[in-house]
């Protein structure tokens, strides 16, 4: 495998590194002409970009509450500390339901039976399910801590995302990146979603298995992922080239821009390389959540060679047991 290279100031066009010899474009070179297809990435539908907040969201922000019942059972698994349950008046005979009761019991955590109007004034999304946990504030990972999670020499995977502000993309994000087994998120601490009980339900309980750090600086955090070994890669529809001939083997931290604005340009600055994803139809675009989704399978599928695989089969039960339930 050719050796990656940093991109020196003044270099190529959004700090993508120069193709020399001995780049990693030698490779690629030979497989004719790119895809002309542009991919919007990190942009939003318009009816995204103006959604405004809803009066959940006030609430949500408080960040103290789980609601629905995969959440809630991802929470029991991982030991996450809850300090009561909520539940809906009326569902307690429900398979799913006296399940997790169950489990709250044998956890030591009291159940309170509420209307469910309480909970509908709680939830974000008013799919809580029936059942609502309040936990403690989130406790977020240092940077060091997901870095440490990688270890040196071996494929990891980190999603750095630049002011995404949308709960539900958050969710949606953190819930791909667990699934293929990446080592952390990367969120700033200002004007970006934070874990909240929205994100608790939209990542299906994902916020609990993996490490989610918040930095003041973007670009500083970048460069200490560098000094880990991270080759460093922008999601930008401005990109030359498509996913399929990015440098995505082995440490890789992959940058989402925000669903209005994209990645800022002193964070572009900082990556190492810029991709996107290749395009044949005529829409606009993918919203962030579906192209890291896309991007983070990439990833996997490049290093499934050196990645451990399986996960255990009692696990992979309950879940499809859950969302059996959920359907109902």
């Amino acid at each position: 495998m050719a050796q990656k290279k940093r991109p020196q100031k003044g270099g190529d066009y959004q700090g993508k590194p120069k193709r020399g010899a001995e780049g990693r474009a030698k490779g690629a070179q030979g497989r004719g002409a790119r895809s002309v297809a542009h991919q919007r990435m990190p942009q939003a539908s318009r009816s995204q970009q103006t959604a405004a907040p809803q009066r959940r969201d006030v609430h949500a922000a408080e960040g103290n509450y789980i609601e629905g019942r995969r959440a809630a059972f991802e929470a029991l698994r991982t030991g996450f500390p809850i300090r009561r349950a909520l539940i809906a008046q009326g569902v307690e005979n429900e398979p799913a339901i006296r399940d997790l009761l169950a489990g709250l019991g044998e956890a030591g955590v009291s159940v309170k039976s509420v209307p469910r109007t309480q909970l509908d004034a709680i939830s974000s999304h008013g799919a809580h399910q029936g059942i609502v946990l309040e936990v403690g504030k989130f406790p977020y990972a240092d940077l060091s801590d997901i870095i440490a999670a990688a270890p040196a020499g071996s494929p990891a995977l980190v999603v750095v995302l630049d002011h995404v502000t949308d709960a539900g993309n958050f969710g949606a994000i953190v819930r791909s990146a667990e699934v293929v087994g990446a080592a952390g998120v990367v969120i700033p601490n200002k004007r970006s979603a934070e874990v909240t009980v929205a994100t608790y339900k939209t990542s299906a309980g994902a916020v609990m298995h993996l490490p989610i750090a918040q930095v003041p600086n973007i670009a500083r955090a970048l460069e200490d992922l560098k000094s880990a070994g991270f080759w460093v890669g922008g999601a930008t529809e401005h990109a030359e080239d498509v996913c399929w001939d990015a440098p995505f083997e082995g440490r890789v931290a992959l940058v989402m821009g925000s669903e209005g604005d994209g990645i800022s340009r002193l964070v572009l600055d900082t990556c190492d390389f810029t991709t996107k994803l290749p395009q044949r139809g005529e829409t606009e675009s993918l919203n962030v959540a579906q192209a890291a989704t896309a991007l983070c399978f990439e990833w996997m599928r490049r290093n499934r060679d050196s990645l451990a695989w399986g996960r255990p089969i009692s696990r992979a039960k309950d879940l499809q047991t859950l969302e059996i339930s959920e359907r109902k």
